[in-house]
């Protein structure tokens, strides 16, 4: 289980693995992790693969899942999934589905990170490992993420980062106390 900073970490460790992989013999490509912000600047980007967070979601089977080891009453982790775009921008088609293709090969072949390749700013554990996952979504749902957005759209991908563990806050393991019952009798005055 991480910390709060793991969602950077995992968008940054997966940019920075496909930056180091990436092969001198294809054309010459900038890697970028891009915030909303950034998405809708209306800007002419370099030849770019682009990794975009557009969507957090609690992870459905690890919802109320307590951590290991840990007491009913504590709480367990924040269990999420990350949904990404990964984007290719480019001049010429040629280039654009030749560095994607190469992409989508390259998180095929090693779809996880563990704890050696994440980066280390997440609080990572040395058990833990993010799988990416290529996503399904509709033409209207992707439609919809480009139409939210300044620049036209651009040959695209998703995957998601299943599951991101967030630890809660240290602190006290018990609940607050939240009422209390006294009982107040009459005593008898002795003589």
């Amino acid at each position: 289980m991480a910390d709060f900073q793991a969602i950077h970490s995992v968008g940054s460790s997966v940019v920075k693995y496909l930056r180091n992989a990436y092969p001198a013999t294809l054309p010459t490509c900038d890697f970028a992790l891009l915030s909303s912000g950034e998405m809708a600047e209306d800007k002419d980007l370099p030849t770019t693969l682009s990794l975009y967070l557009y969507r957090l979601a609690i992870n459905e089977h690890l919802r109320n899942r307590g951590a290991a080891g840990l007491s009913p009453e504590a709480r367990g982790p924040l269990s999420l999934d990350l949904h990404f775009l990964l984007t290719a921008w480019a001049k010429t088609a040629s280039e654009e589905q030749v560095i994607l293709a190469w992409a989508l090969r390259q998180l095929h072949a090693v779809p996880v990170l563990d704890v050696s390749s994440l980066s280390p700013e997440g609080g990572w554990d040395a058990g833990d490992v993010v799988h990416l996952i290529p996503a399904e979504i509709s033409n209207e749902d992707m439609m919809r993420i480009w139409d939210a957005v300044t620049p036209s759209y651009r040959l695209s991908f998703p995957y998601v980062a299943r599951v991101v563990r967030i630890d809660p806050e240290a602190g006290e393991e018990a609940r607050p106390v939240v009422a209390t019952r006294l009982a107040f009798t009459e005593r008898e005055a002795r003589p």
